[in-house]
């Protein structure tokens, strides 16, 4: 059993990682939701034993790496990244010209990074135990290997959402909300109109909010999107295969897991087979991710 995540006591982040046992699980869907995204065919994948973070990789965390390291990430050097209209100030929101034309909601706000998530006038001092944001997929690479980890494949963040449970839509079972509770942190209301945070929260949560599932990870859906080690493509085989790294090479890196943001008329992309993709520079106020590792990191 991992302790809680809360910030007094927190241990280091090497001893939140949850041991996942090897297995056999079906990868993706022959149900696909989201065509496009390449959530099928549903294929049989042997993954050997690992490790993963309990946690989604934390605003305290991350601090303390950039305080060891004074790492810089791609949104501070590059002086603005992606935020969701709907957590921004009115004087922010002001001063912004264009928006992504697919998806007005999104705005380029100068001065937003994980120290600012909404913007200039935004902190996370109040919530060191929150997802850090705004962490490009190189971000998070170098985050990783300042841990003495490595991000996770995709294979292994699926058979770790399924919980050693088969064929399920999300990590808990076939249903959103069992019994009427909240199992994970989504978008409840009109997207992107009102979210009423029905789940006790709008933006992000704790990272150790609502329950783990069976192998013990919290938010592996819903919160922040997580970045994994692999290259995107939409075309899978449906042989069997052992530890698949997936393709070679590629433009864009595979996150999974969905958000805060993830409403099911929207981006029905909470199932742990759903998948989304960003170029490795990308940053945006809905993005993080956790570790994985092939032995337990030694503590200094």
């Amino acid at each position: 059993s991992v302790p809680g995540a809360h910030c007094a006591g927190r241990l280091p982040p090497s001893l939140q990682m949850v041991s996942i046992p090897a297995g056999v699980f079906t990868m993706g869907t022959d149900d696909p939701q989201i065509k496009q995204d390449g959530e099928a065919p549903a294929r049989r994948v042997t993954v050997d034993a690992f490790y993963m973070d309990a946690y989604e990789v934390s605003n305290a965390d991350f601090e303390r790496f950039v305080n060891a390291t004074g790492y810089l990430t791609e949104a501070e050097k590059f002086g603005d990244s992606f935020v969701f209209e709907g957590l921004l100030s009115e004087q922010v929101k002001a001063g912004i010209q264009q928006a992504v034309a697919a998806a007005p909601w999104w705005l380029p706000v100068k001065g937003a990074s994980w120290r600012h998530p909404e913007g200039p006038d935004s902190t996370v001092l109040h919530r060191p135990d929150h997802p850090v944001l705004h962490v490009s997929w190189n971000d998070a690479v170098a985050y990783c290997a300042w841990a003495g980890k490595r991000l996770p494949t995709e294979a292994e963040w699926e058979y770790s959402c399924r919980g050693g449970l088969h064929d399920r839509l999300f990590p808990w079972g076939n249903k959103l909300q069992p019994r009427g509770q909240h199992y994970a942190n989504l978008w409840q209301g009109e997207f992107p109109v009102t979210d009423t945070g029905e789940d006790g929260f709008r933006g992000t949560a704790p990272v150790d909010a609502f329950p783990p599932n069976g192998y013990g990870l919290y938010n592996i859906v819903g919160n922040a999107w997580e970045w994994t080690a692999d290259w995107w493509a939409v075309r899978h085989s449906a042989e069997e295969a052992l530890n698949p790294k997936g393709p070679p090479s590629g433009k864009d890196r595979v996150k999974k897991g969905g958000s805060y943001m993830c409403h099911k008329s929207y981006c029905y992309r909470y199932r742990c087979a759903a998948r989304s993709q960003n170029t490795p520079d990308s940053s945006a106020s809905n993005l993080g991710f956790r570790c994985a590792a092939d032995h337990l990191p030694i503590t200094s």
